[in-house]
């Protein structure tokens, strides 16, 4: 293993983390900036849907929303992430419909806390709203498909957070198949990241999320977590989404109400790789794993304590 320097980590023989680029030390939201040398932010999922595939629609009446969002920010959440449609396919939701589920939760939001809030949408009209309304951030899962997108962050001066996709939100997608997964997705998210720069958003306000379980397979999935040092080494503020996801399921059989070990030691790998954004449900469980690899991965500063997977130590 190659000794890494203070700007990346090390480089494995089959690419567990790599040495290419520098890894993001820095994420600003808005007028906030964060250091994530080596501390990761936990973005707690808020659902204002009736049909997600996790919380089946706990919190999609309003006051069952609020009081998770109580508990979420007891809890140690540091962004607070919200969305008005599910990913996956399911009825149509109308224009309208998200904004009266998105908007006004923002609203409460706002003046309940003093957090940055992202907004899940892929709807250029319904991040417009939903930054007027006190949110700093865009959760785009298509990658940027509505060519409306990037201007309406850069104008409200909104980070945005660029996922791989092979498809699109809501399409079914049951039997993804790439020649080269890491080169794809690489160069997918690096294309979505220059264009968002491009637009006029900040380098250190462009999150990459290489979107696992969206268009891939469970090892699929489980490769791209494992190759996160590589995502990381892009030089962008990089986001794992893992938490209770179906690859985690089908790979250990686990149903989905017993996922939580299996998304804190996804998210426990992502952070030593260099994840710096953990979108989670379980923000208090999560909170613990993350203070705790920020005490061990601080203690000589970010990544230049030598990472060798191999031999199972950070030293």
């Amino acid at each position: 293993m190659t000794e890494p320097g203070s700007n990346a980590p090390g480089l494995t023989q089959d690419g567990d983390l790599s040495g290419r680029g520098s890894v993001a030390e820095v994420l600003r939201i808005g007028d906030r900036s964060y250091d994530i040398a080596t501390r990761a932010l936990l973005m707690a999922v808020l659902n204002r849907t009736p049909d997600s595939f996790y919380d089946k629609g706990a919190t999609f009446a309003f006051d069952a929303f609020l009081r998770r969002a109580d508990q979420v920010v007891a809890e140690g959440a540091d962004i607070l992430d919200v969305g008005g449609v599910k990913a996956g396919p399911g009825p149509e939701v109308s224009l309208s419909e998200e904004l009266d589920r998105v908007v006004p939760a923002v609203e409460a939001l706002k003046l309940r806390f003093d957090l940055p809030i992202s907004v899940d949408t892929w709807n250029a009209e319904v991040a417009r709203h939903s930054y007027a309304a006190g949110a700093s951030m865009g959760n785009d899962i298509s990658g940027f498909a509505d060519p409306d997108y990037l201007e309406a962050a850069a104008s409200a001066g909104a980070a945005v957070v660029a996922t791989h996709i092979r498809l699109a939100p809501r399409v079914a997608d049951p039997d993804p198949r790439y020649r080269d997964l890491i080169g794809e997705v690489t160069a997918q998210l690096l294309d979505r990241a220059g264009r968002a720069e491009q637009a006029g958003i900040a380098r250190e306000s462009v999150v990459l999320d290489a979107g696992l379980d969206l268009g891939k397979t469970y090892p699929q999935s489980l490769e791209l977590l494992r190759r996160s040092g590589h995502l990381a080494s892009l030089g962008y503020p990089l986001l794992l989404s893992a938490s209770n996801k179906g690859f985690l399921g089908d790979r250990l059989g686990l149903a989905i109400d017993q996922r939580r070990d299996a998304s804190l030691a996804a998210a426990a790998i992502g952070v030593v790789l260099g994840c710096r954004v953990l979108r989670v449900h379980d923000v208090e469980g999560t909170r613990r794993v993350r203070d705790a690899l920020d005490a061990v991965l601080s203690a000589r500063g970010a990544w230049k304590a030598r990472v060798d997977i191999g031999a199972g130590a950070i030293r």
